[in-house]
């Protein structure tokens, strides 16, 4: 593998070179037409799965099983298999595996240990299904209330704290031989604008990008494989006010230069707005190689994937780009595949799926569920709940049109959990507060609160219910643990970080009492709730 992969890419033709330099999508269950004709054509570098790729555990063995075969029937190099396996929210493989927590579910249990832990298992896993590369972890540091993409992908509003649980991530699942991806370089942390959808401008000074953001990045440079690009247009890097992704300065004079970073270097989605509305991913391509990027991410239309990897080689045939800074940027990539085995067989499914979804690993993924949930309030002593008293489990309907379809069913919500355990439970889905009725007829009510800084009808479903019955009401957060300030007056708030099953029956088990929660607030509410804050303390 190592001489072949070391000798052999230099023998290649231009568009063979130019074609590792791409991680390319599709859509479907099973190697795509589309997907099949790149690879043969060009010899791409990587595949990206997403939702809409995944099934279940089996499926993605077969899939990448016969992924590997195209590049072999080709006579292609070995591709990277990515995916996003963030944990939590974040998650594209849920069934058939173990799902970890997420970033700030982790960050709030508060132990580098176990995102290590988390990491090597999640990584033991993808990589028996034959994904070697995840672009995880997310280490931007959550100092902005208002940030709509990255929120709970964070581990803390604390750079310090984002860096040594990031750290953990990226040696976890390296332990595991897949490629960690920290991202978003330079930071994403501090936007309001969802870069899937426009160009996020920050404004910071040096000064302050140094004493933040830049903060986990400078600790992970030296051992993380790749590094992601963020769409995000920095003045004080780079005054000509071209996104992060596309800039020279950005990439090779701050990231190469000044942090020293020796990796492969990825850049986000290119088919996302804040390129694809400005630039397009085929002139993005060329401007994210020449500003240092060595891996082109294009997740969805395989028109705009060749017409990217053409352009590129028209770049180079102009003289626009040269081959070799091509050459230099497939070096890295070559020498990352050879040090993760890219390539190596799969084990065949039999003897795969007993490693997954362990005793063991559930028992881990348990432990700092648990770990992470956070009793911030209980002011009147409404928890634990009282096991014989009619209860009412109210869900704001925003949750059902959220990324967790599977928690639709009656033993899939919190209401199916707190009914397991206790005799009078009913659970409702509120689409308004005009819909709420019959409040007095339960004895106390657990609200399931989900994002209500940023859905007008979560807030005025809270807002009459504490009217109401405050009194009786315990608020539980299941995403965004900022909610708190939407509505302080509540009695007792519980968050837990995450709409998961195994998040759900941690918050089931501390609304009940079964353990003491012990997770510490992994940011800053307030200055009554400050970082590092729990009940009781």
């Amino acid at each position: 593998m190592g001489e072949q992969v070391q000798a052999g890419w230099r023998q290649f033709s231009l568009r063979e070179k130019i074609g590792q330099l791409f991680v390319f999508g599709f859509h479907g269950h099973e190697p795509s037409a589309e997907i099949e004709a790149l690879i043969e054509d060009y010899g791409v570098g990587g595949i990206i799965y997403f939702t809409r790729n995944i099934v279940d555990a089996k499926q993605v063995h077969a899939l990448s099983a016969g992924l590997m075969a195209s590049a072999k029937r080709s006579g292609r190099s070995p591709m990277f298999i990515a995916v996003d396996q963030e944990g939590g929210m974040v998650s594209r493989l849920v069934k058939g595996v173990t799902l970890m927590p997420g970033n700030m579910a982790l960050g709030a249990a508060g132990s580098a240990g176990g995102v290590f832990e988390s990491a090597a298992m999640c990584g033991e896993q993808l990589r028996a299904l034959g994904i070697n590369l995840n672009y995880a972890p997310c280490i931007d540091v959550n100092n902005n209330p208002d940030n709509p993409v990255i929120n709970v992908r964070s581990y803390s509003d604390r750079p310090e704290v984002v860096g040594e649980l990031g750290l953990a991530a990226v040696r976890g699942y390296q332990r595991s031989r897949v490629s960690a991806t920290v991202k978003h370089f330079p930071g994403h942390g501090d936007t309001s604008v969802d870069s899937h959808r426009d160009l996020p401008v920050l404004t910071h000074d040096r000064e302050r990008l140094d004493a933040i953001e830049l903060v986990p990045f400078k600790m992970a440079a030296g051992v993380t494989d790749m590094i992601m690009t963020a769409h995000v247009c920095l003045p004080a890097l780079d005054p000509s006010g071209v996104p992060s992704t596309l800039s020279q300065p950005v990439l090779t004079g701050l990231l190469r230069g000044e942090l020293g970073y020796e990796g492969v270097i990825v850049t986000d989605c290119l088919e996302m707005n804040a390129i694809d509305k400005f630039y397009g991913p085929a002139r993005g391509a060329v401007m994210a190689l020449q500003a240092g990027a060595d891996m082109v991410l294009i997740c969805h239309t395989a028109s705009k994937q060749r017409a990217a990897i053409e352009a590129v080689v028209a770049a180079v045939e102009s003289g626009e780009l040269t081959e070799a800074r091509i050459d230099a940027s497939l070096a890295r990539i070559m020498r990352l595949k050879e040090k993760r085995a890219v390539g190596e067989a799969l084990a065949p499914w039999a003897e795969v799926e007993p490693t997954l979804d362990t005793p063991d690993q559930q028992a881990a993924a348990r432990h700092w569920s648990e770990a992470s949930a956070t009793l911030v309030k209980n002011e009147r002593g409404l928890l634990p709940l009282r096991r014989e008293a009619k209860t009412l489990v109210l869900w704001p309907e925003i949750v059902t049109v959220s990324e967790a379809d599977e928690l639709l069913t009656d033993d899939g919500t919190l209401g199916g959990r707190l009914a397991a355990r206790m005799p009078h439970v009913t659970e409702r889905r509120v689409g308004d507060a005009d819909a709420l009725h019959d409040l007095a007829a339960f004895e106390q009510i657990v609200f399931v609160s989900y994002d209500a800084a940023k859905h007008a009808n979560e807030r005025e479903l809270a807002a009459r219910l504490l009217a109401e019955a405050g009194d009786r009401t315990v608020a539980v957060s299941v995403r965004n643990p900022l909610d708190l300030l939407v509505y302080p007056d509540v009695s007792a708030f519980l968050a837990v970080y995450e709409c998961r099953p195994l998040a759900l029956e941690s918050a089931a088990g501390a609304l009940l009492g079964e353990f003491t929660p012990t997770g510490r607030l992994p940011l800053n509410l307030s200055a009554e709730y400050p970082f590092g804050w729990r009940w009781g303390e």
